[in-house]
């Protein structure tokens, strides 16, 4: 087997996962080569990496890069994505820079790898919430077309990063200790601990977050049909530290049954199915996050028909926002790219 040498960029919380998901998966890796703004010794599931200033020298001799995220005019994936592919790397983002680009393939493996194929160097992540939404869609458009999909979400704290978790843990304490919380820290405009915040990202001129409007767009680009009528009800913050939850609406050309549902979602990759509200181990009753944490599968359950649309069902989405939603996908795009033979050919 071929081995490659890869580079992760960033050593934060979603940095730390992909080096957690590069040992888990076995990945084919001759190098690992972890960068950040500062050098340091970082340890992950008991192996210790050294750490590097990035430059753009640091991604000589790299295959692929995997960009833990930071965004902006001055993210590293802007920085030095461009100079990466210059020097012969493939580069997975996962932030949100590069992810509406028309030449940038904006991938979820399960569900259109072959996009990877038309790759020029830069392969864009979706946003966590977008990921698990697109597996849950995939299987339901293919068998009957999905024709509008409702959507609120419930989003964890470490979707915001590590700062936010640290935020979330100081405002528990805080309550626990029945000590006063004086103002909101820098990640949320108001308290998150025993709240629930409905905004996340800033407000566009209809009143749509922009994480709200990522759901709308990055749905459209990654199914491949712009006709599906996406409305995000809400994309809210919850003081939960990992795990993204999905009250789910979707209308299809013809009605689907619950029991249909669940066959095309038990056939298809990387979703599983918890729904047997009649059983007695709540477990398997529904997912929540707590149940998703450190998995990659994505878990559907609360599958209803609509009471009022008899082509409209109603159902529950569960994934952890730093596996499937951000860390495991990259890793997964990666191997796609091996699997179909795409690195180095554009």
């Amino acid at each position: 087997m071929s081995e490659y040498n890869i580079a992760v960029v960033g050593a934060g919380a979603v940095g730390e996962e992909i080096l957690r998901v590069l040992q888990e998966h076995h990945f084919p890796a001759r190098e690992i080569r972890v960068l950040a703004r500062s050098a340091r010794t970082l340890t992950v599931a008991g192996r210790n990496y050294a750490v590097s200033v990035t430059t753009p020298e640091s991604f000589d001799g790299i295959d692929i890069a995997l960009f833990a995220g930071t965004e902006g005019e001055k993210g590293a994936a802007v920085v030095f994505g461009p100079e990466a592919v210059r020097r012969g790397a493939v580069v997975i983002d996962n932030g949100a820079d590069f992810r509406m680009h028309d030449a940038v393939p904006l991938v979820v493996p399960e569900v259109n790898a072959a996009a990877l194929q038309s790759h020029q160097g830069t392969i864009a992540n979706p946003n966590c919430s977008t990921a698990q939404l697109v597996l849950a869609l995939k299987p339901l458009h293919d068998a009957v077309r999905v024709t509008r999909v409702l959507i609120a979400t419930y989003q964890a704290v470490s979707g915001a990063g590590g700062k936010a978790v640290d935020e979330l843990k100081a405002q528990n304490c805080a309550l626990t200790e029945s000590r006063a919380i004086s103002a909101p820290g820098p990640a949320f405009p108001v308290q998150i601990a025993g709240n629930v915040i409905p905004q996340i990202g800033g407000f566009d001129e209809n009143g749509y977050t922009s994480e709200e409007m990522k759901l709308v767009q990055e749905t459209h680009k990654i199914m491949g049909d712009d006709s599906i009528r996406v409305t995000p009800i809400v994309a809210a913050r919850v003081p939960v530290f990992v795990g993204h939850s999905e009250a789910v609406y979707v209308e299809t050309e013809r009605p689907l049954t619950p029991a249909e549902a669940r066959r095309l979602w038990a056939e298809a990759p990387g979703v599983a199915v918890l729904d047997e509200t009649g059983g007695e181990d709540p477990y398997r009753a529904y997912p929540t996050p707590l149940f998703a944490a450190g998995k990659d599968t994505t878990y559907i359950g609360r599958i209803r028909q609509d009471l009022g649309n008899p082509n409209g069902l109603n159902f529950w989405v569960v994934s952890d926002n730093l596996r499937k939603g951000a860390a495991t996908n990259a890793v997964q795009i990666a191997e796609s790219l091996i699997t179909q033979n795409l690195l180095g050919k554009r």
